[in-house]
């Protein structure tokens, strides 16, 4: 599931791609930066993708701040989930990091159960099974404001939880599920929560060792619970000084942050996981633009920044400044929303062959060589190219709608459309063949809205391409750009008769992160009702082959007819994957890695 996982809509980090030949690269896939001796202190400065300062700590994520600035690279370093994944550069699970023991599956895979490892909160009390117990509760009472949620999901499929001693935690669930997909998508999800939190005021005291009257035990004290922690979160300016945010189980703690999103990290004390960090800080610096970050690059004060496109051309002289590049590939794809729920153009959208005609204005090769410099990939379908995994077949590496011009044309024409002052106008309603489809009425004109995220000088360009090709066919497409967290809020599920479901297409141009749901079956995304699925898709065969990816004994057959049937359905609109960033790294940086689920571990950089 995410942008978005974790995403992503999950939402994640918006900069140019080079290819690595093209930078000079000498850093291997995995691992930035090596050294004999361990150098405790000295403080790390990092670079925040331009416009994508975390906004978010509480992490009980809503879709609408769902992204990897809010997750990957915030709140998992002060609160870790109880599956953590991503090994150097490989795409798994990583259960050295973990707070969870590997899930033992029981009673034909209808009941799971979990040992915790040994971490502590800074406040001195133990990581237990009632931890994992108050995320459950939570969840159970407040899902439709979990990003990750999907009807019929977790927490749905679980019909019991108990924690029978302080370090076990079991599930009973409503059948048997795959065991690969229920760990990876479904646990993976927990985020074990302090005690200290279950209250509804700050007034509240401190709650004791007696947890059977606690206010998350009910449905209505969770949902108060929830309302009070969410209500604090919103208030950035308090996030160092409120004392709920102190209480962490991860590697840092906050020292200071503004609210424009500069973000001071010290290190826990007593934090008891296997990596003890080596920095004195851990700072993460907000830009308002790609451009403000490389000029700050360009004087030696990042240590881990990242080269805009526009600025290639200077990759020479950042590398003899003391830098490794290196490009950083998250495990996720790429692509356009369609608004199904719009009332003007949503029965439009649910026509195949318009959806087919869209997809064959996107010159994936060409953008890729032109406005990514041959960094990225293409996207055929939801399961990604890379980096290399064992999830995607044959459906996911060929394109079934080549771009074509001329093919999309003659799609539109033949199904009722006519050139009417050069813009495409359905003049056959109806739902014969070669009619514009159910609820498309006479008279609809092929002129469409896109919003796109700004200050990204790639996605000004496949945007001005894509208007161009569209209107050699006579579809015009009204660009306008926006903040990337504007986008991803103004493209949010909604319903016909909400005034905010006007949005027609968007693009915030780096698609999904397969995080929290982290095996690429789709759920999150593109099931009926779920938290991530932006564009209200609904379609019955999708949410049947979901429902086998979840279910078979077998994960690869089943994940093959999934994204066979997705490379053609076309939910959404494929666009190529760029490299999350080109990573520039101080030289002097030791022990790090390039995360494909784009999750950081500064505990383990080191001077």
């Amino acid at each position: 599931m995410v942008v978005h996982r974790f995403g992503r809509l999950v939402g994640v980090g918006v900069v140019a791609a080079v290819a690595l030949a093209a930078c000079g690269s000498t850093a291997t896939a995995t691992s930035v930066g090596s050294s004999s001796k361990v150098t405790n202190g000295g403080v790390a400065y990092f670079g925040e993708a331009a416009g994508q300062a975390p906004n978010y700590i509480f992490p009980f994520t809503p879709s609408a701040d769902f992204s990897v600035a809010d997750t990957s690279l915030f709140e998992y370093l002060m609160y870790r989930p109880l599956y953590f994944f991503g090994n150097g550069g490989h795409v798994g699970i990583n259960y050295s990091l973990s707070i969870g023991k590997p899930p033992v599956y029981s009673n034909g895979n209808t009941t799971v159960t979990i040992k915790l490892n040994n971490y502590h909160w800074s406040n001195g009390t133990l990581v237990n099974a009632r931890d994992v117990i108050f995320w459950m509760n939570l969840l159970k009472a407040e899902k439709d404001n979990w990003a990750a949620y999907v009807p019929g999901d977790f927490p749905d499929n679980v019909v019991s939880y108990a924690a029978p001693n302080t370090d076990t935690v079991v599930f009973h669930l409503n059948h048997a599920y795959n065991p690969t997909w229920f760990t990876y998508n479904e646990l993976s999800q927990i985020t074990p929560l302090p005690l200290a939190w279950d209250r509804t005021s700050l007034a509240t005291p401190t709650p004791g060792p007696a947890t059977s009257s606690l206010p998350d035990t009910t449905t209505k004290g969770a949902e108060a619970v929830y309302k009070f922690l969410n209500s604090e979160s919103q208030d950035l300016s308090t996030y160092a000084s409120n004392p709920l945010w102190k209480v962490v189980d991860g590697p840092w703690i906050l020292k200071s942050f503004t609210t424009e999103g500069r973000a001071v990290f010290i290190p826990n004390e007593k934090y008891s996981g296997p990596v003890k960090p080596h920095l004195k800080e851990f700072i993460e610096l907000p830009f308002s633009s790609n451009q403000a970050e490389f000029n700050l690059l360009r004087t030696g004060a990042l240590t881990y920044g990242y080269i805009p496109l526009s600025d290639l051309s200077q990759s020479s002289y950042i590398r003899s400044s003391g830098y490794t590049l290196e490009p950083w590939k998250e495990f996720g794809f790429n692509y356009m929303v369609e608004n199904y729920s719009n009332p003007q153009f949503g029965p439009l959208f649910h026509q195949l062959y318009f959806r087919i005609a869209l997809q064959e204005l996107v010159n994936q090769k060409a953008w890729i060589k032109t406005f990514l410099k041959g960094d990225g990939s293409p996207t055929y379908s939801p399961v990604p190219n890379t980096p290399v995994n064992t999830f995607a077949d044959t459906s996911s590496r060929h394109n079934p709608y080549p771009f074509s011009t001329q093919l999309a044309k003659e799609l539109l024409l033949r199904h009722g459309f006519v050139l009417k002052g050069g813009v495409l106008t359905c003049e056959r309603e109806g739902n014969q063949a070669d009619e514009c489809g159910s609820g498309v009425k006479r008279g609809t004109t092929l002129s469409l809205n896109l919003l796109y995220s700004s200050g990204v000088s790639y996605l000004g360009e496949e945007m001005a391409q894509f208007q161009s090709s569209a209107a050699q066919i006579g579809v015009r497409i009204n660009l306008s750009e926006a903040p990337y967290d504007e986008v991803l809020s103004d493209a949010s599920p909604c319903s016909p008769s909400q005034a905010a479901c006007k949005w027609q297409i968007a693009y915030w141009g780096i698609g999904w992160e397969y995080s929290p749901d982290n095996l690429p079956t789709g759920g999150e995304i593109f099931g009926t009702g779920a938290g991530s699925n932006y564009g209200n898709w609904s379609n019955t065969e999708t949410n049947d082959l979901i429902t086998l990816t979840h279910t078979s004994t077998s994960i690869g057959p089943a994940l093959d007819r999934y994204q066979n049937y997705l490379a053609k359905a076309l939910p959404v609109i494929y666009a190529p994957m760029p490299v999350d960033q080109i990573s520039a790294v101080s030289d002097k940086l030791h022990g790090v890695t390039q995360n494909p689920y784009l999750n950081i571990t500064p505990e383990e950089w080191y001077f």
